[in-house]
Protein backbone atom coordinates (compact mmCIF):
# COMPACT_ATOMS: atom_id res chain seq x y z
CA UNK A 1 0.00 0.00 0.00
CA UNK A 2 1.72 3.45 -1.27
CA UNK A 3 1.08 6.03 1.34
CA UNK A 4 0.69 9.83 -0.18
CA UNK A 5 2.88 12.25 1.09
CA UNK A 6 5.25 15.27 1.19
CA UNK A 7 8.33 15.53 3.40
CA UNK A 8 8.01 19.34 2.60
CA UNK A 9 4.01 18.84 3.78
CA UNK A 10 5.13 17.30 6.35
CA UNK A 11 7.33 19.79 7.41
CA UNK A 12 4.95 22.70 7.52
CA UNK A 13 2.43 20.91 9.53
CA UNK A 14 4.87 20.36 11.88
CA UNK A 15 7.46 23.76 11.74
CA UNK A 16 6.17 24.56 15.68
CA UNK A 17 6.52 21.06 17.19
CA UNK A 18 8.90 21.58 19.81
CA UNK A 19 8.05 18.14 21.64
CA UNK A 20 10.61 16.04 19.85
CA UNK A 21 8.34 13.55 18.13
CA UNK A 22 9.04 15.16 14.70
CA UNK A 23 12.48 15.05 13.52
CA UNK A 24 14.45 16.18 10.10
CA UNK A 25 17.46 13.95 9.03
CA UNK A 26 20.53 16.42 7.85
CA UNK A 27 20.34 16.07 4.05
CA UNK A 28 23.32 14.57 3.30
CA UNK A 29 21.87 10.92 2.63
CA UNK A 30 22.21 10.08 -1.41
CA UNK A 31 19.52 7.85 -3.26
CA UNK A 32 20.65 4.59 -4.16
CA UNK A 33 17.24 2.32 -5.13
CA UNK A 34 14.93 2.25 -7.75
CA UNK A 35 12.64 3.81 -4.86
CA UNK A 36 12.83 7.68 -4.71
CA UNK A 37 9.66 8.44 -2.24
CA UNK A 38 8.93 5.56 1.14
CA UNK A 39 7.84 5.23 4.41
CA UNK A 40 7.22 3.01 6.86
CA UNK A 41 7.26 2.00 10.40
CA UNK A 42 10.96 1.95 11.60
CA UNK A 43 13.22 -1.00 12.92
CA UNK A 44 16.39 -0.12 13.96
CA UNK A 45 20.21 -1.31 13.63
CA UNK A 46 23.47 -0.70 15.38
CA UNK A 47 26.48 -1.88 13.61
CA UNK A 48 30.18 -0.44 12.74
CA UNK A 49 31.96 -2.08 9.95
CA UNK A 50 30.02 -5.18 10.43
CA UNK A 51 26.63 -6.11 8.27
CA UNK A 52 25.60 -9.44 10.19
CA UNK A 53 22.98 -7.61 11.68
CA UNK A 54 21.62 -6.06 8.39
CA UNK A 55 21.68 -8.95 6.60
CA UNK A 56 19.19 -10.55 9.08
CA UNK A 57 17.03 -7.68 9.30
CA UNK A 58 16.28 -7.66 5.02
CA UNK A 59 16.69 -11.62 5.31
CA UNK A 60 13.57 -11.22 7.31
CA UNK A 61 9.96 -10.18 6.41
CA UNK A 62 9.65 -6.51 5.45
CA UNK A 63 6.52 -5.68 6.68
CA UNK A 64 3.46 -5.01 8.83
CA UNK A 65 -0.24 -5.26 9.56
CA UNK A 66 -0.85 -1.55 10.64
CA UNK A 67 -4.13 0.62 11.18
CA UNK A 68 -3.18 2.00 7.71
CA UNK A 69 -3.10 -1.84 6.11
CA UNK A 70 -0.30 -4.10 5.15
CA UNK A 71 2.46 -1.51 5.13
CA UNK A 72 6.47 -2.06 4.13
CA UNK A 73 9.13 -1.28 7.03
CA UNK A 74 12.23 1.04 6.77
CA UNK A 75 15.16 -0.16 8.33
CA UNK A 76 17.08 2.46 9.68
CA UNK A 77 20.98 1.57 10.36
CA UNK A 78 23.36 3.36 12.72
CA UNK A 79 26.82 2.27 11.01
CA UNK A 80 28.62 5.31 12.68
CA UNK A 81 28.59 7.21 9.83
CA UNK A 82 31.91 5.17 8.17
CA UNK A 83 33.08 5.75 5.40
CA UNK A 84 35.74 2.95 5.45
CA UNK A 85 32.94 -0.53 5.04
CA UNK A 86 29.82 -0.54 2.59
CA UNK A 87 26.69 -1.62 4.58
CA UNK A 88 24.71 -2.90 1.89
CA UNK A 89 25.42 -4.63 -1.30
CA UNK A 90 23.42 -5.67 -4.66
CA UNK A 91 22.66 -9.17 -2.88
CA UNK A 92 21.18 -7.13 0.17
CA UNK A 93 19.45 -4.81 -1.76
CA UNK A 94 18.03 -7.47 -3.37
CA UNK A 95 16.67 -9.80 -0.44
CA UNK A 96 15.12 -6.19 1.06
CA UNK A 97 12.99 -5.82 -2.12
CA UNK A 98 11.91 -9.65 -2.45
CA UNK A 99 11.22 -9.15 1.21
CA UNK A 100 9.24 -6.53 0.85
CA UNK A 101 10.86 -3.80 2.39
CA UNK A 102 9.93 -0.37 2.08
CA UNK A 103 13.13 1.08 2.64
CA UNK A 104 16.54 1.18 3.98
CA UNK A 105 18.49 4.04 5.48
CA UNK A 106 22.25 3.91 6.67
CA UNK A 107 24.58 5.93 8.14
CA UNK A 108 27.28 4.43 5.91
CA UNK A 109 28.01 3.23 2.77
CA UNK A 110 26.74 1.19 0.53
CA UNK A 111 28.06 -0.98 -3.00
CA UNK A 112 27.11 -2.44 -6.02
CA UNK A 113 25.84 0.95 -6.52
CA UNK A 114 24.31 0.03 -10.68
CA UNK A 115 22.48 -3.26 -8.85
CA UNK A 116 20.96 -1.13 -5.77
CA UNK A 117 19.21 1.16 -8.67
CA UNK A 118 17.88 -1.85 -10.13
CA UNK A 119 16.05 -2.79 -6.81
CA UNK A 120 12.48 -1.87 -6.00
CA UNK A 121 13.00 -0.30 -2.82
CA UNK A 122 14.36 2.40 -1.28
CA UNK A 123 18.10 2.94 -0.67
CA UNK A 124 19.36 6.22 1.31
CA UNK A 125 23.21 6.27 2.47
CA UNK A 126 26.29 8.87 2.94
CA UNK A 127 28.43 7.13 -0.15
CA UNK A 128 29.44 4.63 -1.86
CA UNK A 129 32.27 2.24 -0.82
CA UNK A 130 33.59 -0.88 -2.67
CA UNK A 131 35.26 -2.41 0.77
CA UNK A 132 32.75 -4.76 1.92
CA UNK A 133 32.06 -5.17 5.70
CA UNK A 134 33.78 -7.93 8.23
CA UNK A 135 31.50 -10.68 9.56
CA UNK A 136 32.32 -10.08 13.32
CA UNK A 137 28.65 -10.92 14.55
CA UNK A 138 28.57 -8.27 16.33
CA UNK A 139 25.86 -5.05 16.87
CA UNK A 140 22.23 -4.62 18.05
CA UNK A 141 18.71 -4.43 16.79
CA UNK A 142 15.45 -2.79 17.80
CA UNK A 143 17.30 0.11 20.12
CA UNK A 144 17.09 3.60 19.80
CA UNK A 145 19.85 4.67 17.47
CA UNK A 146 21.43 8.32 16.49
CA UNK A 147 21.81 8.93 12.95
CA UNK A 148 23.23 12.16 12.13
CA UNK A 149 22.63 13.41 15.61
CA UNK A 150 18.63 12.68 15.27
CA UNK A 151 17.01 10.00 17.35
CA UNK A 152 15.66 7.25 15.89
CA UNK A 153 13.54 4.73 17.82
CA UNK A 154 12.13 1.27 17.36
CA UNK A 155 8.37 2.18 15.97
CA UNK A 156 9.14 5.66 14.46
CA UNK A 157 7.58 6.21 11.60
CA UNK A 158 9.93 7.49 8.87
CA UNK A 159 9.08 9.02 5.46
CA UNK A 160 11.60 10.20 2.66
CA UNK A 161 11.29 11.97 -0.72
CA UNK A 162 13.11 13.90 -2.97
CA UNK A 163 13.51 16.74 -0.88
CA UNK A 164 14.39 14.66 2.13
CA UNK A 165 13.76 12.23 5.26
CA UNK A 166 11.40 13.51 8.25
CA UNK A 167 10.94 11.02 11.16
CA UNK A 168 8.02 10.65 13.75
CA UNK A 169 6.81 8.91 16.81
CA UNK A 170 3.53 7.82 15.01
CA UNK A 171 1.95 7.45 11.60
CA UNK A 172 1.22 10.62 10.38
CA UNK A 173 -0.53 10.32 7.19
Amino acid sequence: MAIDFATCDLCDAHKNDLTGEFRVLPPIFRDFGQVKKFSGPVETVKCFEDNTLVKAAVDSSGTVDTPQGRVGKVLVVDGGGSLRRALLGGNLGAAAARNGWAGVVIDGCVRDTVELAGHAVGIRALAPMPWPTEKRNEGQANLAVQVQGVWVRPGDWLYADEDGTVVASKALV
